[in-house]
């Protein structure tokens, strides 16, 4: 019989909707139930395409002995973690307070008013190998539960105080210097892998977010190691096995140094970031190749994560069935024995496509479990295509040729096999970041993105964009709900101000503008700086913390800041201005003390010192003329120019939102153009050759 999960909205927990555990969704209810029975809460915390939290499922959670215990001990709740990074944050700090790490599944035991006294990650059914075990630890609590709770309660007030005092350590001092970019910059060539790309060793994550402040500032410096370390990365991980070869798409980490064996899930936000990480190469090495790269990410995203309303699906599972036996197992979509190879190419082909993508017989990766290979190989190329020619002694455009066939077969051979788990959930922020790229690919690789992108921004704003000016942060089946966080305001804002850039829409702008007035309103701390993930109204939230370093994800208070300060350039309004510069005084320490972790604070400030020119071109776009300016402006623009549009048609939008633009028209109705820097504005003119002197 299912349990309390089956009403859900959210892929995960109605993964587990017929456990024998007597689920509760997060909510009133729940903890209803826990003070009137006087039960702790075992609140367990995952996502639909976490290989390890179904791991635990499989041995725990469809246990009926498992089950037996935890709903007798406990009011079990499961919380999928991407419809509330707000609350997986805070109980998430509170794992890394008790253990030193994190992870998912993650597993937490509060008492009946949400204060939390016990977290782990992973627990095995009975302990072994130094884990403790789900049956043991529930013996433990009952047992605590029941004669000595207070040890209980001193622990979990003693949580609450130090992630009150952890919200409370930050004070604002200055703006950090220009010179806080270069010792990050240092920083990370320390940790930096010369030989593989990436930095430390394995796992090794893409990190894009770090890729694009070594990219932005690499180019407005000149530091050519910056963008090197950044190409460098990207190179090695576009050949590995992290880059799924026959589909598009890239993995979410690898396993090893060299970025062969991935772990095999796929999410929308890294294929986002990712976009602009290789679009920002492209404009920085346009004859390398990374356009190719572009192009496969973006099929890759239309053909297997778009939905019909125009948005994006959440993820595709690292588990999936093997073709050959139909047992679930990770990578079993991507990995191909030399067998299956040969049974689909004619046998030169077969060969050369081994040795391109390092199969061998044995397989070329050791199964985590056994430590054993098994005959699976992931694909990998571990040269150049020129060098890889020189070994077959042919040419490489001929080489990549027959590879792209061999490629297109199997790939049609793998479209038959069992596909993984999708998660199909529409979530604001990720979409968000999906916009961000999809916008910055149009703009600067191919123009043909661009009404993908449109779409994804237009069911963001008509559907998840209420009228008040918040958001809804999830969609499924026709329904939109859960109130948004920090990210979603933070990445959608620089998605759609990613779109004005690329189209000259107002409406881009204008919904950006709106997403920051109730960013500031609703996360901004007005008197110490800074950004809470939850908004004031989160009442659910037992401590408001700040979403200050990147993880998987950039920072949403580096996103935030970055939105803020692109807006006042923009429009003149001070507002934004003022609590950007308060947010960059309060993370200065963290810039400052731990640079790596903070990259998207880093790329904030790079802005925030070097802003660039302000564009404004006033006229008709329809006009050849204008056509002319914009085409001389997108020549000579850098990352760090902003371009401000006024046409005739949304001028009294536009005066309204941006006064000063009232002494910027054209000039005898021609279209004009007016070049700013630092407070100080060249001559208009209406000549695109006199524009490209401006802009030189």
């Amino acid at each position: 019989m299912p349990n309390q999960l089956a009403q859900s909205s959210s892929p995960y927990l109605l993964q587990h909707k017929d456990n024998p555990v007597d689920w509760y969704p997060w909510g009133v209810e729940a903890f209803a139930k826990a003070q009137a029975e006087d039960k702790p809460v075992f609140l367990s915390i995952g996502y639909a395409t976490c290989h390890w939290c179904h791991v635990m499922a499989h041995e725990s959670f469809e246990d009926a002995e498992v089950a037996a215990r935890l709903n007798e001990v406990f009011v079990p709740i499961k919380m999928d973690r991407e419809e509330r990074p707000d609350l997986d944050q805070l109980y998430m700090s509170v794992c890394q307070m008790m253990r030193g790490n994190g992870g998912w599944p993650l597993n937490v035991l509060l008492t009946p008013d949400k204060r939390p006294f016990y977290a782990a990650t992973y627990l095995p059914k009975h302990g072994r190998m130094g884990r403790t075990g789900l049956m043991e630890l529930t013996d433990r609590v009952e047992a605590l539960w029941a004669q000595e709770r207070d040890k209980l309660e001193q622990e979990a007030d003693k949580m609450i105080d130090l992630l009150e005092q952890e919200s409370d350590t930050d004070t604002r001092g200055d703006v950090p210097a220009p010179s806080t970019l270069q010792n990050g910059v240092q920083q990370l060539s320390r940790q930096f892998d010369p030989t593989h790309g990436g930095f430390g060793g394995a796992p090794k994550f893409p990190m894009p977010h770090t890729l694009l402040f070594l990219s932005t500032y690499g180019a407005a410096s000149g530091s050519d190691y910056a963008v090197d370390m950044a190409t460098s990365t990207l190179r090695p991980m576009m050949r590995g096995g992290i880059n799924d070869h026959l589909g598009g798409g890239l993995h979410r980490y690898a396993t090893d140094a060299i970025w062969r064996l991935p772990h095999f899930e796929k999410m929308l936000y890294d294929q986002g970031l990712l976009l602009m990480a290789l679009t920002d190469a492209h404009r920085l090495q346009p004859h390398a190749g990374w356009n190719g790269h572009v192009d496969d990410l973006v099929a890759y995203l239309k053909r297997d994560l778009l939905d019909d309303t125009g948005a994006f699906y959440s993820a595709e599972d690292a588990d999936s069935a093997d073709p050959e036996t139909g047992e679930s197992r990770e990578g079993a979509f991507y990995t191909w024995t030399l067998d299956a190879i040969r049974d689909h190419l004619d046998a030169d082909t077969a060969e050369r496509f081994a040795t391109v993508y390092s199969m061998q017989e044995q397989g070329n990766f050791e199964e985590e479990s056994t430590g054993k290979r098994t005959g699976e190989n992931v694909l990998h190329r571990a040269d150049s295509w020129g060098a890889l020619a020189e070994q077959l002694d042919t040419t490489p455009d001929a080489l990549q040729h027959d590879i792209d066939a061999a490629r297109a077969t199997l790939f049609k051979v793998r479209s038959e096999h069992p596909r993984p788990f999708l998660d199909d959930k529409i979530l604001t922020d990720w979409n968000g970041l999906a916009l961000a790229g999809l916008a910055r690919a149009a703009q600067h690789v191919d123009a043909s993105y661009l009404p993908v992108a449109e779409n994804v921004a237009s069911f963001l704003c008509d559907t998840m964009l209420r009228d008040d000016g918040r958001l809804w942060h999830r969609y499924r089946n026709g329904e939109a709900g859960i109130e948004a966080t920090l990210a979603d305001y933070a990445y959608l804002a620089w998605g759609l101000l990613d779109l004005y850039d690329a189209t000259l829409s107002t409406r881009w702008l204008g919904a950006a503008r709106t997403l920051a007035q109730t960013l500031c309103a609703d996360f901004a701390d007005e008197e110490r700086g800074g950004f809470y993930t939850a908004p004031h109204t989160a009442d659910d939230v037992l401590v408001r913390q700040q979403a200050i370093s990147d993880g998987a994800r950039p920072s949403g208070t580096g996103v935030a800041i970055y939105v803020l300060h692109r807006l006042y350039r923009m429009l003149g309004t001070e507002a934004f201005a003022d609590t950007a510069e308060r947010a960059l005084q309060r993370a200065g320490r963290h810039m400052r003390s731990q640079p790596g972790q903070h990259t998207t604070l880093l790329w904030a400030l790079h802005h925030w010192h070097h802003a660039g020119r302000e564009i404004v071109l006033a006229g008709d776009p329809g006009d050849a003329h204008y056509q002319a300016l914009l085409e001389t402006v997108q020549a000579h623009q850098t990352p760090e120019d902003m371009v401000i549009h006024r046409p005739p048609g949304d001028e009294h939008v536009l005066l309204d939102w941006a006064p000063y633009l009232v002494h910027q028209p054209p000039q005898d109705n021609v279209p004009t153009a007016y070049v700013c820097e630092g407070f100080t504005c060249d001559a208009p003119t209406t000549d695109p050759e006199a524009l490209a002197e401006q802009l030189r």
